[in-house]
């Protein structure tokens, strides 16, 4: 196991990204609180990070504003520290729905939720590399603000075996229930063990492998890392330790104690809400509170059970709750990533929570210690980081004016210079933009489309299908690990333009996007502001031939900054290049599949891995049928299931397998 941070040798500093991971290394050594790293889109930001993490030899927490973002960024970290440990860190929904009250509509609408168990697997392996080793980089979206188990219980409920020591077999099993596994004699799985004589065999909730311990009498004989699918024996082992399931994990006397503080805040606030002459508030919290009581005796946890964790946790009433920040040393460093994004991402989500909650109080849905399951305020989030990197080509105010240093990094290592912007007018500008579409897929490049609406993306989506070209849609009602998948296809070729909303602008990769197009540039507005335009601008900026098209009849405030500030960077581009001889190149990058890293099929079918573009042109006609029909049936049942916008994606392959056949049909024989 590595133990200290090194990148690999594959990659070295080049342009200005010397200078700035001096300086910005220098501020953090030197204690400094805040920084920013100003650095143009393409000028490899990321591997500016990695080299200051390898500097200062400290752990980080790099924070990410979505999770696309997220998963790119911890594939590129893992490049660049191949031997440490860069771990994901987002939230494990799939699809969340909070509880909420409707006072209005006196309308109730339960918590419901579906947990992707890849992404838990992902959490717990990054809160466990966090206690067992120093060489970690976890990379994160703002769920690391939100409340987590206790670090000091969770640390207590690790299971340590060692061969030779004495341990008793039953305590080790009442040890793995108490830490949420679940026993399974006949299938193993992640959080599960099964008990076949003296042999206790238990997959971690974090791991994909399995460890097999054999015991004589009380003693631990022999302990075997091995292959839960295969069988196969991967090591012998002198030790092993073996964490919790969940990061929730509560001991029995803990629950105890709750118990009776939950009664007792019981108390206290339905006599509170009769005095107040709310009879049904006062009935209705009595019967979830007391439902939920017994549950927690009887098994351990309730639904909801995150709502009583300041009581779990023993903290006094407005206290800030654990989270991931808790579980990281002292002297950890922080990077925040798009920080124009994230800073007010992480500033709003307690806002928006609080208010929520406090409705579910009034109404007696929960009790007012239910407050305190929330994510951290700003100010308790700025308290638990010792040292911020902002990271952005569009730094906002409140990183500037904290800042006591701004390393700009402007050039591109590939001598890439920021694209040419062009304005053209809205009239026709649809069949304009087809005819630049065009000219792109003749030569293999690819097309970025902006649109101020979803509505508006998925219809011209439909409209450039019907013309021939292959196109997808991406906004935020696509799942997120789709996301993934849609961007990863756009650059091996699958279809050639893709069509968003604002999902298209901060951070993604996209060497060969050589065109974007800013549709209704002119509306002013958060989509269309001075900030977005750079940031969209700069999808452009890692192709030599990247082009931007503007169409807009007026020229607003926004559009002269970013006409300005590109033009400013744009000169001192073409200045470094000329001084040093450089000819541009675009940028020739390979396309890893991020979702490998997550150990996911793709979710573009359920149970299947989706056929890529040369598995279908290798198919037979008769083959090209079969999947048609088979796809047409999940698309119907997707319909029925009200799952449209599954529905409309399995549309979209129909159509282009049709077209297969159909060229296969017009062939010569």
């Amino acid at each position: 196991m590595a133990t200290t941070l090194q990148t690999s040798d594959a990659y070295r500093p080049t342009g200005d990204q010397p200078q700035a991971i001096a300086e910005l290394s220098e501020g953090l050594n030197a204690g400094e609180r805040f920084q920013t790293m100003l650095g143009a889109t393409g000028t490899g930001k990321t591997a500016t990070m990695a080299w200051i993490i390898e500097q200062v030899q400290r752990p980080a927490l790099v924070i990410a504003h979505n999770k696309t973002l997220a998963a790119q960024l911890c594939n590129e970290f893992r490049e660049f520290f191949p031997t440490n440990a860069v771990e994901y860190f987002v939230s494990y929904y799939d699809y969340y729905q909070p509880e909420a009250y409707v006072p209005q509509a006196d309308l109730y609408i339960e918590k419901d939720s579906s947990q992707n168990d890849d992404i838990a697997r992902l959490r717990l392996a990054a809160t466990s590399a966090l206690f067992t080793r120093r060489d970690v980089v976890v990379v994160a979206s703002v769920s690391c603000i939100y409340g987590l188990g206790s670090p000091e219980e969770w640390r207590e409920r690790v299971l340590i075996l060692d061969v030779g020591e004495e341990h008793d077999r039953d305590l080790v099993l009442h040890k793995l229930i108490d830490s949420q596994y679940v026993r399974n004699d006949a299938v193993l799985g992640r959080g599960r063990f099964r008990v076949r004589g003296d042999v206790i065999e238990v997959q971690p909730a974090n791991q994909e492998s399995a460890y097999r311990v054999s015991f004589f009498g009380d003693e631990v004989e022999q302990i075997t890392h091995f292959d839960p699918l295969t069988g196969e024996v991967l090591a012998k082992l002198d030790n092993v330790a073996i964490w919790p399931a969940t990061e929730y994990v509560t001991s029995r006397p803990t629950i105890e104690r709750a118990v009776d503080e939950i009664r007792h805040e019981l108390s206290e606030r339905t006599k509170e809400l009769e005095s107040e002459g709310k009879m049904l508030e006062a009935h209705r919290l009595r019967q979830r509170t007391e439902y939920d009581l017994e549950m927690m005796k009887e098994l351990g946890f309730c639904n909801g059970i995150e709502n009583y964790s300041r009581i779990l946790d023993g903290r006094p009433p407005g206290s800030a709750p654990h989270t991931l920040l808790d579980y990281f040393p002292k002297d950890y460093v922080v990077f925040i990533d798009e920080s124009h994004q994230t800073v007010p991402q992480i500033g709003g989500m307690y806002e928006g929570d609080r208010s929520r909650k406090q409705t579910l109080v009034d109404f007696g849905f929960r009790l007012p210690s239910a407050l305190d399951n929330r994510p951290l305020r700003f100010d308790e989030f700025l308290a638990k980081v010792p040292q911020v990197v902002f990271a952005s080509a569009t730094p906002g105010a409140y990183e500037l004016r904290h800042s006591k240093r701004v390393a700009e990094q402007l050039i591109r290592p590939t001598g890439v210079v920021d694209p040419e912007v062009e304005l053209r007018p809205t009239k026709n500008q649809i069949d304009n933009l087809l005819g630049e579409i065009r000219k792109r897929e003749q030569v293999g490049e690819r097309v970025l489309v902006t649109t101020l609406t979803k509505k508006m993306s998925e219809d011209l989506t439909d409209y450039l299908l019907e013309s021939g070209v292959k196109a997808r849609y991406l906004h935020s009602e696509i799942d997120t690990l789709e996301r993934i998948q849609i961007i990863r296809e756009l650059r091996l070729g699958e279809y050639d333009v893709l069509v968003g909303v604002n999902l298209l602008r901060e951070g993604l990769d996209l060497p060969e996007v050589s065109l974007v197009a800013i549709l209704d540039a002119d509306k002013e507005g958060f989509l269309r502001g001075q900030t977005a335009l750079i940031q969209t601008i700069g999808r452009a900026a890692r192709h030599i031939n990247g082009k931007v098209l503007m169409y807009a009849d007026k020229h607003t405030e926004a559009i002269k900054f970013a006409l300005d500030e590109t033009d400013r960077r744009r000169a001192k581009q073409l200045a470094y290049n000329e001084e040093h001889g450089i000819t541009p190149e675009s940028i020739v990058k390979g396309v890893s599949d991020i979702a490998e890293f997550l150990s996911l099929e793709s979710p573009t079918v359920p149970g299947r891995r989706r056929k890529g573009r040369k598995e279908v042109e290798g198919m037979a006609p008769a083959e090209l049928e079969k999947l048609v029909i088979q796809l047409e049936e999940e698309m119907f049942a997707a319909a029925e299931e009200l799952r449209f916008e599954y529905a409309a994606k399995l549309r979209d392959e129909i159509k282009d397998l049709r077209r297969e056949l159909l060229a296969a049909a017009e062939a010569p024989a």
